[in-house]
């Protein structure tokens, strides 16, 4: 079986082949550290951090950076706002964004650069680029890329080479599709730039924010790499210039596929702060729904669909998460005495995961093919058909799953102020529903509980709790 992946430039499903076997190099471009992430931000990291762990699911070994953009218009823009240097202000978002990657459970990158750490390494690049001929600078010392010299400009965003404005420019980091411009690599000292700058070639300056990946990127992974992610939204500008810069820079390829993922939306609108539809991670913890109903709501729509937030889309999340984590406990406490092995469910299961993750990170067909085991687990349990070995073989497999979904021993991320007497309040009337059959209720208040960020563990002597 081969894994196929959706390719932005080529349009179309291809397989995947890493330039050298057995290893992945992978860059994501990572957050704006000017403000806290919101949820659009991470359905993106989460897709990423979904796509790396199955490629180590698969037996690859990912070499991952991440950059975290700290010099552009918006950091110093906000840094002024606040009347604070840039450095206090990209450090705190540098810890939030940290944390936040901690609390929804991703994978720590090899590498996280950060732009203002490889500013020689960008005026490099640039006198490169102006020695090859693909530069101009301007009276202010502003040094373009001059799209009208790369003839394949346009590729990646699928953009019509006669909209676009022959020898206009932008200044601006981000800029709309419509007219493709020369865009700036160096950007020469303005006064609203206060005491950010650096000596170059061109004067004073600083770096624009397309030209920070391809060097960061270049620098840890190579001049080719294998894979490169973002949200669609990066698509043009940013990554269509890095591919143009990168490639004229090098005369490499620089990257075999890119992938993208597309929207969130809240209540099927647009998120925004004018519309109060807008979350950031601690918003929602704040309100009480626990991280790893986050992680799962951000995982389960393919990553080329878009997502649309809602609470009950949170709730329901959280009953998945619950049922695998039943599921995987009931195991672990099983003394059956059956004779399956399971061997043929585990490896149907198994199967079944694979070929649907292989299309192109298929996760609706992979949860299908865990829960469908689930199903089948939890039958042979109660029927008591079930092998101890079978079980063993069940938890490793789920495990594995586990690696892939991350959510089995996830924390809740909620910081728990409810009292004993309230939990133990809810465990009687959970008590009481299931004495009369009542199970919808029943499972209600552990779903209650549990997004309170109790855990509920049924044993011969009773219902037990603990903190996640």
């Amino acid at each position: 079986m081969s894994i196929r992946f959706y390719n932005t430039i080529t349009r179309q499903k291809e397989v995947f082949k890493p330039i050298e076997a057995g290893k992945v190099r992978m860059y994501t471009c990572g957050p704006t550290v000017y403000d806290y992430a919101h949820i659009g931000n991470h359905r993106t990291f989460i897709f990423e951090d979904l796509l790396r762990r199955y490629l180590e699911f698969r037996g690859f070994d990912v070499n991952h950076a991440m950059n975290l953009t700290d010099v552009d218009d918006n950091t110093i823009r906000r840094s002024r706002e606040r009347k604070i240097t840039l450095t206090e202000l990209t450090d705190e978002f540098k810890t939030a964004f940290h944390a936040d990657l901690k609390t929804l459970n991703m994978q720590a990158a090899q590498n996280y650069p950060e732009a203002t750490n490889y500013i020689p390494e960008m005026i490099h690049m640039i006198s490169d680029l102006e020695t090859k001929g693909y530069t101009y600078t301007t009276a202010d010392g502003s040094v373009f890329f001059n799209i009208g010299k790369y003839k394949e400009y346009g590729k990646l965003a699928n953009l019509n080479p006669d909209e676009m404005l022959s020898g206009g420019r932008v200044a601006d980091d981000s800029y709309e599709k419509e007219g493709a411009r020369d865009f700036a690599l160096w950007k020469g000292y303005k006064d609203e730039d206060g005491d950010v700058h650096w000596e170059s070639p061109w004067g004073k300056g600083r770096p624009g924010w397309h030209i920070e990946c391809s060097v960061m990127s270049t620098e840890l992974l190579g001049p080719h790499f294998d894979i490169h992610c973002g949200g669609v939204d990066n698509i043009f500008p940013h990554h269509e210039n890095e591919l143009a810069q990168s490639v004229c820079a090098t005369g490499e390829d620089f990257v075999n596929y890119w992938l993208h993922s597309e929207y969130l939306l809240v209540d099927n609108k647009k998120m925004s702060k004018s519309l109060n539809n807008f979350y950031t991670l601690r918003d929602l913890l704040n309100q009480g729904y626990p991280a790893e109903a986050i992680r799962w709501m951000l995982i389960t729509t393919h990553y080329r669909q878009k997502l649309n937030f809602s609470v009950s889309r949170l709730e329901e999340a959280q009953k998945a998460v619950n049922r695998v984590r039943e599921f995987y406990a009931k195991l672990q406490t099983y003394d059956g005495s059956g004779e399956d092995d399971a061997l043929d469910q585990i490896k149907r299961g198994k199967d079944h995961f694979t070929v649907a993750m292989d299309d192109d990170l298929n996760i609706s067909g992979g949860l299908a093919a865990i829960f469908e085991l689930v199903r089948w687990g939890n039958r042979s349990m109660v029927e008591g058909t079930l092998s101890g070995a079978g079980a063993r073989g069940l938890i490793d497999l789920v495990s594995r799953f586990d690696h892939v979904l991350a959510v089995l021993e996830m924390d809740s991320g909620l910081s728990v102020t409810v009292d004993a007497e309230f939990i133990e309040g809810k465990i009687a009337d959970r008590m009481k529903a299931r004495a009369n059959k009542d199970f919808a209720a029943s499972d209600a208040i552990r779903d209650e509980l549990s997004g309170l960020g109790v855990e509920l563990i049924d044993t011969p002597e009773g219902t037990k709790w603990k903190i996640k």
